[in-house]
C-alpha cells in the first residue's frame, strides 16, 4: 500500500456513506474500505433501517430486503462509479453489492475481473 491509499480509502468511505444516506435515509454505523492493487471493497455495517431489520427476520422478508438493496445499488452505481473514478483516478470495471440482512451489513465489491470473496467475521467474544 502506498502512502496515498489510506487517504483515498477515507475519501471513498465518506462518499459511500453519503450515497447510502441519500439512497436510504439511514447512514451506516461504520464503513470499512479496503483498497489493494485492483480491488476496492466497501463494507457498511449497520446499514439497514430499523424497518428493514424487522422485515429481514423472516426468510421471505430477508430476500425482499436483499433484492431492494440490489436494485437500489444498480440504480445508483453509475454515480458511485464516477465518484470512485474521480477519487482514485481509475475506472471501475465491475461492481457488485450484497446485503446480509440479519446483521445489516452491505458489501460493495469493485474488481477488475478477479473473484472477490468477502468473509464477515463475528465480533470477538
Amino acid at each position: 500500500m502506498n502512502d496515498s491509499e489510506p487517504v483515498i480509502a477515507q475519501r471513498v468511505a465518506e462518499v459511500a456513506a453519503m450515497f447510502q444516506k441519500e439512497r436510504t435515509g439511514h447512514a451506516p454505523g461504520s464503513i470499512t474500505v479496503v483498497l489493494s492493487h485492483d480491488t476496492l471493497v466497501i463494507t457498511m455495517c449497520d446499514a439497514l433501517t430499523p424497518a428493514e431489520k424487522e422485515l429481514a427476520r423472516t426468510p421471505a422478508g430477508a430476500a425482499e430486503v436483499q433484492e431492494f438493496h440490489r436494485q437500489l445499488f444498480l440504480a445508483s452505481a453509475d454515480a458511485l462509479r464516477a465518484e470512485i473514478r474521480r477519487i482514485t483516478g481509475r475506472e471501475v470495471r465491475e461492481a457488485a453489492a450484497e446485503v446480509e440482512p440479519t446483521s445489516g451489513t452491505v458489501v460493495h465489491a469493485f474488481t477488475t475481473g478477479d473473484v472477490v470473496q468477502v468473509f464477515l467475521l463475528k465480533g470477538r467474544s
